[in-house]
């Protein structure tokens, strides 16, 4: 047999803590003189902490770890202990173990936190068209007018796209868990009191304090998702359930505002919102912790400027189908909101020359790809807003569905958004998020010229039905890759105004969408008709939806070069 040489302690070798495992040939006898030294084949690595056994020294797994192959005669496995080698200590793995579990219970409750705070997202997007569907039972049991019945859905949508950088900011600021408590409140509330409402005045006053809760409650949702994922890919998950929550939630809104209205009253569609409001209050603090308040004076001038100037964008573009895009009205509300956004800018960009908390920081708007992000979202949200707006006069003044039926038309959108939203995150690491915007903008568009072929009588399936499940998948690809593209690189302390442009975006665009694509709707229209005017319509979305790909399509342009320079680089 042959001896077993002292290792020599050295002090330069990366691997003197392992064990080191030297495979000589065996003899079947004494070696003479002239027999030459016996070579090493292989040297096999163990950790300090491997534990040694029989069937890691039998002869089939000695040649599994040491990827030696299998020889006639058997070899023979020589110990070199490292200069440092230790035994792992009693209590190690105990200690191991328990911070296992300590880990495991902190994801738990993160994932937790997370579906909490997605609850009151999901319930805050259901607002904005869980009511649709039981508008005409509103207009009868509260005798609302042709005109003043849009201010049941405009109440909130001016509230809450005028206030969300307002909201966002506060959170940064104060606290997102604070703010977001104090907004769910007030929109839990207002679900009540609008619940219980006796004249239309009453109820366009809930709503719009419906909108004021939602939009201190919005941007911290995201902002909380963003801060409380403990790494890239938890974060695209978070992204993917938010963007399809975000995204879905108008489908689904249609289809339980149906359910609620035809099985029991109209006053459910803001009822529903008390049980859950009171659930997530309760339950966020012991799931979600509190974030660091922001040092520093608080921007009002930026924060009045803000608020004034998105709410004249929204109040003029709600109202630009009913009194016209060249009024004098529509033309004085947008120019006001316009130079109400130049002083915003004038006004934060002094403050951060200053060394003051601007409420937007500028930082956030000299990432390229994150404008281009902001300008495809409200093209996009514009384009799906108007889908939902057309598709519901088809079905219950073309087809005769009912709000129950109706609502369940919708069922393919929500299903295929979800269902896409799943994969959205390995999509994004495979291909970037820039070729998945586009990709779905892309599908919009040519989802919403085949609507715009719809004739009269065609019927659900297949001329609705295919077209809603191509709008579904690409709203999917879409809405979680612009998320991402947002959120990213922004710093904790921003993350609440990041979220509140992005949401604010949005909901600009769902308005310019929905007011634009009614106002072309309208110019068409036929008496006592439907589908006169649907096509000029579904085109005007298509176009939205093509702005959208154009813009995701020089994102792309920018990823791939991008791309090719780090390579290059590399």
């Amino acid at each position: 047999m042959s001896q077993t040489t002292p290792p020599t302690p050295r002090t330069d070798d990366p691997h003197e803590s392992f064990t080191r495992i030297t495979l000589h040939p065996g003899h079947a006898g004494p070696r003479t003189q002239a027999e030459p030294a016996p070579q090493p084949l292989e040297t096999v690595m163990l950790d300090a902490g491997d534990v040694l056994d029989e069937r890691r020294h039998s002869p089939a797994s000695s040649r599994a770890h040491s990827q030696v192959p299998p020889t006639a005669e058997p070899g023979v496995a020589h110990l070199e202990p490292g200069p440092r080698h230790q035994a792992t200590a009693p209590g190690e793995a105990d200690t191991h173990r328990a911070d296992h579990r300590a880990d495991h219970r902190a994801d738990r409750r993160a994932g937790l936190g997370m579906a909490i705070v997605l609850v009151a997202q999901l319930m805050i997007v259901l607002d904005a068209t869980v009511v649709n569907v039981a508008l005409p039972h509103i207009a009868t049991d509260l005798g609302f007018g042709p005109a003043s019945l849009s201010w049941v859905l405009n109440g909130y949508t001016l509230a809450f796209g005028g206030l969300l950088l307002l909201g966002g900011r506060l959170g940064d600021v104060l606290g997102r868990l604070s703010v977001f408590r104090v907004g769910l409140t007030v929109f839990t509330l207002a679900s009540l009191l609008g619940g219980l409402a006796q004249t239309p005045g009453q109820l366009v006053a809930a709503r719009a304090a419906q909108g004021v809760g939602a939009a201190l409650a919005a941007p911290s949702v995201l902002a909380l998702l963003t801060t409380s994922a403990k790494d890239e890919a938890a974060r695209h998950r978070a992204f993917a359930l938010f963007a399809a929550v975000s995204s879905g939630g108008a489908s689904v809104g249609l289809l339980l505002g149906g359910i609620v209205t035809d099985l029991g009253s109209w006053r459910w569609t803001l009822w529903i919102n008390v049980p859950l409001g009171l659930a997530v209050i309760a339950l966020v603090g012991r799931f979600v912790s509190e974030t660091p308040r922001r040092p520093g004076r608080f921007d009002v001038l930026g924060a009045l400027l803000a608020t004034g100037g998105a709410v004249s964008l929204v109040y003029g573009l709600v109202g630009a189908a009913d009194h016209g895009w060249t009024s004098t009205r529509t033309l004085d509300l947008l120019v006001v909101g316009l130079v109400l956004v130049a002083l915003l800018v004038r006004t934060e960009l002094r403050q951060e020359a200053l060394g003051r908390v601007p409420l937007v920081n500028p930082q956030l708007l000299r990432d390229r790809r994150r404008v281009g992000a902001l300008v495809v979202m409200p093209l996009m949200f514009g384009a799906q807003m108007s889908m939902f707006y057309l598709v519901v006069q088809i079905l219950e003044g073309d087809l005769g569905y009912g709000p129950l039926a109706a609502g369940f038309a919708f069922l393919p959108v929500s299903l295929s958004i979800f269902t896409v939203s799943r994969f959205a995150p390995r999509l994004v690491a495979r291909f970037g998020a820039p070729v998945l915007v586009t990709s779905g903008a892309l599908g919009l568009t040519v989802a919403f010229a085949s609507l715009s072929t719809y004739d009269a009588g065609d019927g659900f399936f297949p001329h609705l039905l295919l077209p809603l499940l191509v709008i579904g998948a690409s709203a999917g690809l879409v809405f979680m890759p612009l998320t991402s593209i947002v959120m990213a690189g922004v710093r904790p302390q921003d993350a609440g105004a990041a979220s509140g442009l992005l949401q604010t975006a949005q909901q600009l665009g769902g308005a310019v969408g929905l007011a634009a694509v009614v106002s072309v709707y309208a110019a068409g229209a036929v008496s006592g008709q439907v589908v006169p005017g649907m096509s000029a319509a579904f085109l005007t979305a298509s176009a939205f939806a093509a702005g959208a790909a154009l813009a995701g399509a020089s994102l792309t342009v920018a990823h791939v070069r991008a791309r090719r320079a780090v390579a290059a680089q590399a």
